[in-house]
């Protein structure tokens, strides 16, 4: 005769446990690994819950989206809103002592000719004074030109890569002063690198483009026709943008971070060429 085990009464298994928290008791599975999870180790999946290494091993699989032409793809263009924002700051602290912030910081080219460096960008970020004018229609032109194409150029280029374009445009712009003018202020410099840039992206997308042409052809009339204009930073700004958004744009898909920092170091070095080299022609016969 042999012994028979007990019978097992209904419940008395082992219950099955979380595999992080094993003192809780759960009987839910990963849907990948099938691991019991409690509530605290649950994530939710396309199709019932994941544990969290799972997740994570997931999100390390899967590729980050890119902007069109390199950078992370941006939702909320928040370097054309930071510009925007100081540019008006600028313009309220000229409004506060127009004579002091003009004379400490507009792009004044004999200055930076003494080592003023810092006028080739912070003159980008300032305005008409109040005694002229065309004061408020010039910060107005401007930022409504930064509002109206800033978004979308910064969608398309990423926003580091759009921050490049109009520090560098805004830099070519003042690189331009300080060779063949002598003071100016406002970040058309940087707005006719836009305008150029827009031109560019345009016609790599296969837009038409003549719209943009227009644009720039009535703005660069009006810089040789209205008095008072800058057209040193104009033009500057216009051709820096214009090769920028080139060198972004058409790189090829393999080695584009690389060509577009070489592109950005190597326009770099070319202005600190000339500003160490050049004098400015505009004060100095």
């Amino acid at each position: 005769m042999t012994s028979q085990p007990p019978p097992m009464h209904p419940g008395a298994e082992a219950a099955p446990t979380c595999y992080r928290h094993p003192e809780r008791e759960t009987y839910v599975r990963c849907q990948r690994c099938e691991r019991s999870i409690c509530p605290d180790c649950m994530r939710d999946a396309a199709v019932g819950h994941q544990c969290v290494e799972c997740v994570e091993q997931g999100n390390r699989s899967v590729r980050p989206a890119r902007a069109m032409f390199g950078g992370a793809v941006v939702t909320k263009p928040r370097v054309t809103w930071a510009l925007l924002i100081i540019n008006v700051l600028a313009y309220l602290a000229e409004i506060a002592d127009p004579e002091g912030v003009i004379a400490r910081f507009a792009t004044w080219s004999y200055g930076i000719y003494q080592g003023e460096w810092w006028r080739l960008i912070t003159g980008a970020f300032l305005h008409a004074p109040l005694t002229s004018s065309w004061s408020l229609s010039h910060i107005l032109f401007n930022m409504w030109a930064l509002y109206a194409i800033g978004p979308e150029l910064e969608r398309r280029l990423g926003s580091l890569r759009f921050a490049a374009l109009y520090l560098l445009s805004a830099l070519g712009g003042s690189v331009a002063v300080y060779l063949f003018g002598e003071l100016a202020v406002g970040a058309s410099g940087a707005i006719y690198g836009m305008f150029g840039a827009l031109f560019v992206v345009s016609r790599k997308l296969g837009f038409d483009a003549r719209g943009v042409l227009w644009l720039i052809g009535i703005n660069v009339v009006l810089t040789f026709v209205v008095s008072g204009i800058s057209w040193q930073g104009h033009l500057g700004g216009l051709v820096t943008g214009t090769i920028v958004a080139a060198a972004f744009v058409y790189a090829p898909r393999r080695s584009r971070n690389a060509v577009q920092l070489s592109a950005v170091a190597a326009l770099l070095a070319i202005m600190a060429v000339i500003l160490l080299t050049f004098p400015p022609y505009g004060v100095i016969a």
